[in-house]
């Protein structure tokens, strides 16, 4: 298992993590990721370990909370092997103090996940979306009293618009406050969003990518053909979790899905295999979090790493996948000698 140096800390993480959006099944919305059990969660972690994935993401969220309390049980008594990830700010009760990044409900989110975790500590602790109400301050300063506290080791964010983690980065610097080292971010070969002004924000502040639903919300599992129904037990045919994830034009999806299988049967890998490594390859990218409903899927994306494309076949795949971008970023296309990104 390769590891990457995450931002600009000194932590190093796999580049492969096992996400726990499986483990509980506790909603409808959730069964449609997976509804693993505590048995079938500890032979998950069993294998990643055996592989040298030692990471773990989660969140509050995930089935009310039973992920992290089911991925807690995985892991007991061998809490000094494993990295544990989560993430609070979304909507955790019904009362008006449940949600967002204030103080709190912050601290009772940390509170309540190291409760369910088992454990003293969080190794990386995520926002899983920024707040338009609560200062920055106000969180910035959460946040780097509980790293002070030995709650949080560091810090990340997720699903934050360009200026708002800008904004973060600079209270930070301002006031010496705990940094976001981590982006948890959508980024997969049919949503490469990321790239218009993340990533080169990333690049410049030295804040890390770890890459969420790198399958396209379960679009590129090589199941998916044109002129064939969806087939049975993925998530698209969950009609709540199938509206909770990106839209996608059917047409762009079967274009990306030919380059892949044009690529899969060049290396002998499968579509997934072939997804994740081109996002390993990409610039500030450090982890991909991979999910499993069952052991055959997880070893089928630790499959994803110990090699690597060619470049003539990432390029394939880069223009398969290529979209027009918004403005202004289509503008700095015209003028690439002005962005280093473009020209790197």
């Amino acid at each position: 298992m390769e590891f990457r140096q995450l931002g600009a800390s000194g932590f190093k993480v796999p580049v492969l993590s096992l996400g726990t959006g499986t483990f509980g099944g506790g909603n409808e919305f959730f069964k449609g990721f997976g509804s693993s059990d505590v048995k079938e969660a500890t032979r998950l972690v069993d294998i990643s370990l055996d592989c040298g994935l030692n990471m773990f993401d989660s969140a509050d969220v995930y089935s009310g909370g039973m992920a992290e309390e089911i991925l807690g049980q995985a892991i007991k008594d061998r809490r000094e092997r494993v990295l544990i990830s989560t993430k609070a700010t979304l909507r955790a009760g019904p009362g008006p103090n449940d949600v967002g990044s204030s103080r709190h409900h912050l601290i009772r989110a940390v509170e309540g996940s190291l409760r369910r975790l088992g454990t003293d500590y969080i190794d990386l602790f995520h926002l899983h979306g920024f707040d338009p109400i609560t200062p920055v301050e106000e969180t910035l300063n959460t946040l780097d009293d509980l790293v002070r506290a030995g709650k949080i080791r560091y810090i990340g964010c997720s699903n934050f618009p360009g200026w708002h983690l800008m904004k973060s980065l600079a209270v930070s610097e301002r006031h010496n406050l705990a940094r976001y080292v981590a982006h948890q971010a959508y980024y997969s070969l049919v949503g490469r969003d990321y790239e218009w002004e993340l990533m080169p924000l990333g690049l410049d502040q030295k804040v890390s990518a770890v890459a969420w639903s790198p399958l396209g919300w379960g679009r590129l599992t090589g199941r998916i053909r044109r002129g064939q129904p969806l087939p049975e037990g993925t998530r698209l045919q969950n009609s709540q979790t199938a509206a909770g994830g990106p839209q996608i034009p059917e047409e762009y999806l079967y274009r990306v899905v030919d380059a892949l299988d044009e690529v899969a049967a060049e290396t002998g890998k499968t579509v997934p295999q072939v997804a994740i490594n081109w996002l390993l390859q990409r610039p500030t990218v450090a982890n991909v979090i991979i999910g499993a409903r069952n052991e055959e899927q997880l070893r089928q994306n630790l499959g994803a790493i110990g090699w690597n494309l060619t470049p003539k076949q990432v390029a394939k795949l880069d223009a398969a996948s290529a979209t027009p971008p918004a403005y202004p970023y289509w503008h700095h296309q015209r003028f690439s000698e002005n962005n280093t990104f473009l020209n790197s």
